[in-house]
């Protein structure tokens, strides 16, 4: 059911397809709307009850022209999953980022190792503050969650070196998904609750918040509620989630789930569409398309989050490889401008009511 998404095994593989995504017909910049719905961004930003503020956007962040009255800001940001098969390197992508607009970058820490490898960290610091972006999140995959105590210790000492690469950085949170146990049925909620909050630990002491992360094709966190227990059971004042469109419908849960969630708690949350075909249950990860050209209810989805006070990054999440044979620039131009008419969309329909 999952073939197309064994790629999460491995954070240098790239995802098999076993479900050809739609054509896409290229974008030129003048076919690009121009403008969003105006209006004025003016709300209290909200974070995490952390003792390192890990999810509290900074008092001079941009505001998001179309988000009105009580609305929080929203920020912009690409996961670089979205131009993996245009191969940038890690300054290319950063470079793309700032020049298309985006607030910040969400990297894969595969990427961001093979860049150390052969210079130093300094040098990418140096570009991410020259360029004023930010790392909104980075995508790991250390197994904390498995069962077996010694996979699980070395995977933990792998998040701490993973954390430690992004603190240098000076990036506050990481993606923590359920990777070594999406074909693992039957674990106990209140055990990964417990392997959660040392994971968090391990966060706390390197400054790097491990983000609990929804995968819909996993048979272990695949839907809201597991997410939401595990958050809320673990015990720990740095708890928090990543939830996706894609993954949240991939799973088969209802997105007013969303609403059960303390938007606080969200400081990322990955922005994609799906199509009505293939079907849920045959549906792969690189059919995902830009927001706005699938059948995702993107205005109840993002008004569920605006009610709940989010204040955090919409990042680009995609793995269509229609995208990937495309110029990098023309798909990152793209995607936010998507992403902005489908925040305009949303806060017309706020607005109105």
């Amino acid at each position: 059911r999952n073939r197309d998404l064994m790629f999460f095994r491995s954070e240098n593989k790239l995802p098999s397809e076993s479900h050809k995504p739609r054509p896409v017909t290229p974008v030129s910049r003048r076919m690009l709307i121009k403008s969003m719905a105006s209006g004025v961004a003016a709300a209290a930003t909200i974070g995490l009850a952390t003792d390192v503020s890990a999810g509290c956007p900074a008092d001079d962040a941009p505001q998001t022209p179309g988000v009105t009255g009580n609305d929080p800001s929203v920020r912009y940001c690409l996961n670089t999953s979205t131009i993996r098969g245009q191969r940038l390197t890690v300054p290319e992508q950063i470079e793309l980022v700032a020049s298309t607009g985006y607030d910040a970058i969400e990297p894969w820490i595969g990427d961001l190792r093979s860049y150390a490898e052969n210079a130093p960290l300094s040098d990418l610091k140096e570009q991410l503050d020259d360029s004023g972006i930010s790392i909104a999140s980075a995508i790991g995959f250390a197994n904390w969650i498995v069962d077996d105590p010694g996979k699980r210790n070395e995977a933990l000492q792998q998040a701490r070196s993973d954390m430690e690469l992004l603190a240098e950085l000076g990036a506050t949170r990481i993606a923590a998904p359920p990777a070594g146990a999406q074909n693992s049925e039957g674990l106990d909620l209140s055990r990964i609750a417990e392997r959660y909050h040392d994971l968090l630990e391990v966060g706390r002491e390197t400054g790097v918040t491990p983000q609990l992360e929804l995968w819909g094709f996993s048979k272990t966190l695949s839907r809201l509620g597991e997410l939401a227990y595990v958050a809320a059971e673990c015990g720990h004042p740095d708890a928090a989630v990543l939830p996706d469109v894609y993954h949240i419908y991939k799973g088969g849960s209802d997105f007013a789930g969303l609403g059960m969630i303390e938007a606080s708690r969200i400081n990322v949350f990955h922005m994609n569409d799906y199509p009505g075909e293939p079907s849920r249950e045959e549906i792969g990860d690189a059919d995902r398309v830009y927001p706005g050209d699938g059948v995702a209810p993107l205005d109840e989805i993002l008004n569920t989050l605006f009610d709940g006070g989010f204040s955090g990054f919409l990042s680009l999440e995609l793995f269509n490889r229609t995208y990937w044979e495309l110029p990098a620039v023309e798909v990152a131009e793209t995607g936010l401008q998507k992403m902005k008419d489908a925040v305009a969309s949303a806060t017309a329909v706020r607005n109105q009511g």
